[in-house]
């Protein structure tokens, strides 16, 4: 049976089309905005939603999000909240895959072999943790097979090919390259350079590319969707709704920063 994710990308595939994902913190700025913000990206032509659970020391993670993390944590957002967010959600879109993004330890909490089949039952798609490595899933990857959620595998500028094989036989739904070496948020792009590991990817594996870290406008989205099947933007979309004072605004804003976005890369 095929995921919403599979679907998502498949029909993208057959239009010629690159897929836009955006990434916001679950519960930032404040929680009862997660939903309808989530409806606004939407809107707003988002083909994927990316949700980060909040946790106290995101690894991967550069300051805005770390922030976005802590400002969420003050507000009692925990796994389970997040789940009860995407719930909320499906009870007006069915169709839009949404993906979990975040690390191994709220999932240890909550119970990791229980977790998989209540990420479904809340309408989850998939789950990218980013401190958690495909051979190091155990039973946790089992409870996900069993319930059907679709593990999100990364790959980064430093790994090896050997790696990379072994990545590309354990991931399902897409691939996320890492476009450069650093957290979320940083760095400068060398698109250019871009090509040959997702050439790489695609010798080894069928699944999509997604690329994300350090895309911050439509310009760099476009110059990253020449070379990927879609693209991740997180922390300047967390940036400019951490300034918004109203759900109004944060919603208004959300739509003015991704819908450029989407027109660009639909004008490739």
């Amino acid at each position: 049976m095929s995921s919403r994710i599979d679907t998502c990308f498949d029909q993208a595939g057959k239009a010629g089309r690159k897929l836009l994902i955006p990434f916001i913190t679950a519960g930032d700025p404040d929680p009862s905005w997660t939903v309808p913000l989530m409806h606004a990206l939407v809107a707003a032509g988002a083909d994927v939603l990316e949700l980060g659970v909040p946790f106290s020391d995101p690894m991967a993670d550069g300051p805005v999000i770390q922030l976005a993390s802590e400002r969420a944590i003050a507000k009692h957002v925990d796994l389970s909240a997040v789940l009860d967010m995407v719930k909320t959600f499906r009870r007006e879109d069915a169709r839009t895959p949404v993906i979990l993004m975040g690390y191994m330890n709220p999932v240890e909490r909550f119970g990791s072999d229980r977790f998989p089949a209540a990420a479904v039952a809340s309408g989850v798609d998939g789950l990218l943790l980013v401190d958690c490595p495909p051979e190091e899933r155990g039973s946790l990857g089992n409870a996900m097979d069993q319930a059907g959620l679709t593990g999100i595998c990364m790959v980064a500028p430093t790994t090896t090919r050997e790696r990379l094989r072994l990545i590309a036989e354990e991931a399902r739904g897409f691939i996320y390259y890492v476009s450069l070496k650093g957290i979320t948020g940083s760095g400068q792009l060398d698109t250019p350079q871009l090509q040959q590991p997702v050439e790489q990817i695609r010798e080894l594996s069928d699944l999509p590319v997604a690329a994300g870290f350090g895309i911050k406008n439509a310009k760099m989205a476009v110059r990253v969707a020449q070379y990927a099947d879609a693209i991740v933007i997180g922390s300047a979309l967390v940036q400019v709704l951490s300034a918004a004072e109203s759900l109004d605004q944060a919603c208004s804003s959300a739509l003015a920063f991704l819908a450029p976005v989407r027109e660009s890369m639909d004008n490739m």
